[in-house]
């Protein structure tokens, strides 16, 4: 549930439309519900801007159709991530029944319901090689389903920087950029060199013998001689995609002030 939904309700409950009872049944589940498997936090969005998210990984796949449930019934909307296809396919199933579409992310795992239709802002998303696109597809889809308009740039890793001069443009009207490598976890201090906007790093766990399963990216990136990288932890592109959104959240919020 979000600030609009109880403007809503409690607009209803102002003109008539809906009396005192049938408001506390919608409220009575604030801030959270235990559905006996879990304690669905509803109040989350309110509280910090940003939802409950599943992580689909390790859960049973009756856990996870009960918690969609849960969380549909109360906002219409839902993110999980981790998914395979088989749980796609159930929570789809769970969607269409509430006229909702559904969406699939391959390469990342994660799914998608009821995401706003209006994007504001501009995050770009960047990873140095192909490998690296499964994490860069779930921090995109976790800042598009916040609300915020993404465009990704794939395989511009420091091999061939040449590649990265052609992105100039998208670097140049982000708010935000995300910069997704693994192997020797370079690119993010490249890009810091290039631009004055806010980078989030996220290191992969791509690489041979001692990438050490993305360990040597990440302590390249905590020790990148660029000041002010925010880093993230091997693989947590959905950590980068919702620090984005709020960053870039603020930047499409003073910009609306200022107009």
């Amino acid at each position: 549930m979000d600030n609009n939904k109880i403007k809503k309700i409690l607009t209803s409950v102002k003109s008539g439309k809906v009396n005192v009872a049938e408001a506390l049944k919608e409220l009575k589940h604030l801030p959270y519900e235990d559905i006996g498997i879990a304690k669905v936090d509803h109040h989350r969005d309110l509280r910090h801007g940003i939802p409950e998210v599943i992580f689909a990984e390790g859960k049973r796949p009756e856990d996870i159709k009960m918690i969609a449930v849960s969380m549909l019934e109360k906002s219409g909307k839902l993110l999980i991530t981790r998914a395979t296809e088989k749980t796609y396919k159930d929570v789809n199933v769970i969607c269409r029944k509430r006229k909702i579409k559904a969406t699939y992310y391959k390469k990342s795992g994660v799914i998608m319901a009821g995401a706003p239709k209006k994007k504001d802002g501009m995050i770009a998303v960047l990873c140095a090689g192909t490998s690296d696109i499964p994490v860069a597809d779930e921090a995109q889809a976790t800042a598009e389903f916040l609300g915020s308009k993404v465009e990704a740039v794939y395989d511009v890793g420091v091999a061939g920087l040449h590649r990265i001069m052609d992105a100039k443009h998208i670097l140049a009207g982000a708010n935000v950029l995300i910069v997704v490598a693994g192997m020797e976890g370079a690119l993010p201090s490249v890009i810091g060199g290039m631009t004055d906007k806010p980078i989030i790093a996220v290191p992969t766990s791509v690489g041979y013998g001692t990438s050490l399963g993305g360990l040597t990216a990440l302590f390249a990136m905590l020790n990148s001689c660029v000041p002010g990288i925010a880093v993230m932890n091997i693989d947590n592109g959905f950590g980068a995609g919702v620090l984005a959104h709020k960053i870039n959240k603020l930047s499409a919020d003073s910009y609306k002030l200022t107009k």
